[in-house]
């Protein structure tokens, strides 16, 4: 028989268990240094960082739970491309970004701040730190035990109230006031936030692993797409605003950490030393454990779910082989460093992250416009375009003339020209899809 609802305390499990899904100790290197640079601005541009970082996330788990799973929303589109995009996505948040990323970031603020200036520049700690790192992930993903779990359910609120500790310690005895706001957060602190929260790779999360809030409501017995939604809804809020304040508390920890620590070149670096700075050795080695088992419970979830994924769509490769590589290619990714891995990241991020927006959007659109393949490809196709030069210039490369052309589209200077295409795409597509007569695909929600 269908459960007809839920407790307010099912409710609120679900929302700290999506809230522990989203809190990745990378999670909160990013908030910091963007305090450090949008300096006496910082408020605006969290707000655009609050937006990518945990509106759409919330979005994203409410339009899983609509459709089913990542490649069934991304298969409206076309079957192929919803393969293709799912296979990206898993790249994203698996071994091109989120999987090297929690051995990096653990490794900046547990160890580096404690070594020696002389063997902190050498990149031979950091090596061998991943060796152990991920092959501690590795022997954990290949033998699925509950410790992971029970690691998850101590660490994440240890470090919640070692964050709590921190803030409350920087709201007493402030460390200093903000400085003057550098770059792009001089002029548009807003959507340099909107940008920066790309970083997070939370929506991308959000697509892949809202299939696991999906399970936990069928485990409670309920089945109706409505109840589902709405139960999503709840527990989204509540984990929406534990996000928030800790991105917000930690933001004014960066705003406000250079004039007792210095500028720093990435947010680990911040975290550690104004933990440091706080509290002293003992601050910062206690925050350092923390991330570092939080790390390797994100990571070895990670690898988990990506070889599961990879192994179902590659039958005649096993799931402990894809364990394996995912392992290894992380490890060498990761000796690329911190910094240079976000700077890696960010132009890839520029192209698939708007994709990802558009494609939540327009999901919960979808039976008003009859679930028409033509309104998602004419939506899709010059959010694709417009997001590939974005990306290219933020890589560096020579697309002055492109970039002068497009310059006429609004908020095409702030990074987000996609979103007006993206309408009228959308809207064109569903005039087209009248004209030719392509048939209806509703998709129930209750």
């Amino acid at each position: 028989m269908e459960k007809g609802h839920l407790s307010n305390k099912e409710i609120f499990t679900i929302g700290l268990m999506l809230f522990a899904l989203f809190l990745g100790a990378g999670n909160m290197i990013f908030p910091p240094f963007l305090g450090q640079e949008a300096g006496t601005n910082v408020w605006i541009a969290i707000l655009g960082f609050l937006v990518t970082g945990v509106g759409l996330p919330l979005l994203g788990v409410i339009a899983i739970a609509k459709s089913g799973d990542l490649q069934t929303l991304a298969s409206r589109v076309h079957p192929i491309y919803g393969v293709i995009f799912t296979v990206i996505m898993y790249l994203a948040i698996g071994p091109l970004f989120g999987i090297p990323r929690t051995g990096t970031v653990s490794f900046e603020i547990s160890v580096s701040p404690f070594l020696p200036e002389s063997v902190s520049s050498s990149n031979l700690p950091l090596f061998i730190y991943t060796i152990v790192f991920f092959g501690l992930t590795a022997w954990l993903s290949m033998n699925p035990t509950k410790l992971v779990d029970r690691i998850g359910k101590v660490l994440t609120p240890a470090l919640l109230i070692i964050l709590t500790i921190l803030v409350v310690k920087s709201l007493v005895t402030p460390m200093g006031t903000p400085s003057e706001a550098k770059g792009p957060y001089v002029d548009g602190p807003f959507f340099k936030g909107f940008i920066e929260g790309y970083l997070t790779l939370d929506t991308i999360a959000a697509l892949v692993f809202g299939i696991v809030v999906i399970n936990a409501l069928k485990d409670r017995g309920v089945t109706s797409k409505a109840i589902m939604t709405k139960a999503c809804v709840y527990a989204g809020m509540i984990a929406a605003t534990g996000l928030a304040l800790v991105y917000l508390s930690l933001a004014y920890i960066g705003s406000t950490a250079p004039s007792a620590i210095g500028v720093k070149e990435n947010g680990g670096a911040i975290l550690a030393g104004a933990s440091s700075f706080l509290f002293g050795s003992s601050g910062a080695i206690i925050l350092g454990l923390a991330i570092t088992f939080a790390c390797i419970t994100t990571s070895v979830g990670l690898v988990s779910s990506c070889a599961q994924y990879f192994s179902k769509l590659f039958k005649n490769v096993s799931y402990k082989t894809f364990v394996i590589v995912l392992s290894v290619f992380s490890m060498v990714i990761a000796n690329f460093g911190l910094t240079q891995l976000i700077a890696f990241s960010l132009p890839i991020l520029i192209i698939i992250y708007p994709l990802a927006i558009v494609l939540i959007s327009l999901s919960f659109f979808h039976n008003k416009f009859n679930g028409y393949s033509f309104v998602y490809i004419g939506a899709l196709v010059p959010t694709g375009l417009l997001s590939l030069v974005d990306g290219l210039k933020i890589a560096g490369l020579n697309v002055n003339s492109l970039v002068e052309f497009l310059s006429f589209l609004p908020l095409f200077s702030q990074g987000i020209g996609w979103i007006v295409p993206a309408i009228v795409g959308a809207i064109l597509g569903y005039i087209l899809a009248n004209l030719v007569g392509e048939s209806k695909k509703k998709v129930t929600t209750n």
